[in-house]
């Protein structure tokens, strides 16, 4: 992929467009829109998986649209389907699998690709928050970088839980690993965190040795070391992700590690700022913090490449972007306009 396209996903109930899709210049890394959906409704995360493109529906009958993108123009094939549960705010393809973080609900779904009954694992706890943690709220899933894990980080229950993919009844061969356990009493581990923490997203190093956990409700990262042998996790310590004290609301959004591994990246709303981390055997160092391009960055997004950064400004409607120095300074570079912005993804 040389520039490839960005596909960008809005709130359409804030006037958003849905799902873009925009070439990205491979110069400047510049977006010009192509094609514009609104067939699903809030359409808030995408993912890419074998040419297809999967977005949930963040409502409170939460759902998945899957969109073939013949000659770039995303179509919705056949109707959304039920997640089982609701606010879905993130989701990821893995073991023939759709799987989907369902906030509202505190609960994670897995869809398989065939059309087979859903299967929902509810998710239990709370925190101190009481306006935030009533309640669980898994806000994102991802699958480790052996391909054998599943983890979901949970904002209501201040922790992050891994499953084997097999223990949700996912079938199969992921990676090299071959057929993945189908013991359903395999035990799930549940990972805490600091009470109150919030955690929203995490990322892995390219390494697979080091997950980074970014929280909402504290503007803090959790660094950990991560074994994918038995698939442990463990918290080292905890960083601010501000260089000082925030001048007023600040609720960490977005997190993406640069594909050669030598810089992480926050967004933080409310501050509307990018954190610069340098990494290296010391571990994440915050060496600069820099403007998002606008107001609200709810999603952030570094190419390919690694040459150019996205911030998904939802409040101020575009999604901006920036050259990435040697440092890892994003360096603005120009913005387009897209109401509602709430997450950009890459592809071909």
């Amino acid at each position: 992929m040389a520039g490839g396209r960005a596909y960008i996903g809005s709130f359409t109930s804030a006037g958003g467009q849905g799902v873009t899709v925009a070439e990205v210049d491979p110069a400047t890394g510049a977006l010009t829109v192509v094609a514009t959906t609104d067939a699903l409704a809030d359409p808030s995360y995408l993912a890419l998986a074998d040419g297809l493109l999967y977005a949930v529906s963040e409502a409170d009958a939460g759902s998945v649209g899957v969109f073939e993108l013949t000659d770039g123009t995303p179509r919705l094939t056949g109707a959304p389907r039920s997640v089982g549960g609701s606010g879905p705010t993130h989701l990821t393809v893995a073991g023939g699998h759709v799987i989907t973080a369902n906030y509202g609900s505190g609960s994670v779904s897995a869809l398989p690709l065939d059309g087979g009954a859903v299967r929902v694992v509810q998710h239990e706890g709370s925190g101190p928050n009481e306006a935030r943690q009533a309640g669980p709220h898994a806000h994102q899933v991802a699958v480790d970088p052996s391909g054998r894990w599943l983890l979901s980080v949970d904002l209501g229950t201040d922790s992050v839980r891994i499953r084997p993919l097999g223990s949700l009844g996912l079938q199969g061969s992921v990676g090299s690993h071959g057929s993945l356990a189908e013991d359903e009493a395999a035990a799930q581990q549940e990972v805490a965190l600091r009470p109150g923490s919030g955690p929203r997203h995490l990322a892995f190093h390219p390494s697979g040795s080091h997950a980074y956990v970014l929280n909402e409700l504290d503007p803090t990262l959790t660094v950990c070391a991560w074994d994918a042998g038995p698939g442990t996790l463990t918290p080292l310590r905890e960083i601010p992700v501000l260089l000082d004290e925030p001048k007023g609301d600040a609720y960490p959004s977005a997190i993406t590690v640069a594909p050669d591994g030598r810089h992480l990246w926050t967004a933080t709303r409310g501050e509307d700022a990018i954190s610069v981390f340098a990494l290296g055997p010391e571990g994440p160092v915050l060496t600069a913090v820099a403007g998002c391009g606008g107001h609200w960055p709810r999603d952030l997004a570094v190419h390919p490449s690694g040459r150019f950064l996205y911030a998904a400004n939802e409040r101020s409607g575009d999604v901006s972007w920036f050259t990435v120095d040697e440092a890892g300074v994003p360096q603005p570079a120009g913005s387009l306009a897209a109401p509602a912005a709430s997450c950009v993804v890459f592809g071909s």
